[in-house]
């Protein structure tokens, strides 16, 4: 499946060949793709690059290293690690697959949905079931503490 990006380009690319102008191209993009339409900026530019000759739809490459870091393995090794055990920093997890911590947290943040608190990591989201579940223990201790002083699972007899 091909990005919504490269699919305008595409379209930008056909406009130049039918002879359309770029400002009608870019209002055909906006209405078709509203908010994920390219900018007109980005627009104008591809469809100059396009007039002048270019046929490759996909963006020049970049200069500068490759992201050697999140790779499907990292992914898979830091998915792997925190399933096994929540409680491991997000320094150990980095120096356990040897990375940075901050592309660890971005990995964990992005990829799996999770978030550090207090030394856990747990999903951002919790399902319905798991909302109702903790608003029920939350409910219940309320009602224990409001019903006497005796201490929650003890007998008053001590």
């Amino acid at each position: 499946m091909i990005s919504v990006t490269i699919e305008q380009r595409i379209v930008v690319k056909f406009h130049v060949k039918l002879g359309k102008t770029a400002s009608e191209t870019y209002n055909l993009l906006k209405e078709v793709y509203g908010h994920e339409c390219l900018s007109r900026a980005r627009v104008f530019e591809w469809f100059k690059r396009f007039q002048d000759g270019r046929e490759d739809v996909e963006g020049d490459s970049r200069p500068g290293r490759p992201s050697t870091s999140k790779t499907d393995d990292n992914i898979e090794t830091i998915g792997n690690l925190v399933r096994f055990d929540r409680r491991l920093s997000i320094r150990a997890i980095g120096e356990t697959v040897g990375i940075d911590k901050e592309c660890v947290r971005q990995i964990l943040h992005n990829n799996f949905n999770m978030k550090k608190v207090c030394a856990k990591m747990v999903p951002k989201i919790l399902t319905f079931e798991q909302q109702e579940a903790h608003k029920n223990l939350c409910t219940d201790i309320l009602n224990a503490i409001e019903n006497g002083p005796k201490l929650i699972g003890k007998d008053n007899n001590m």
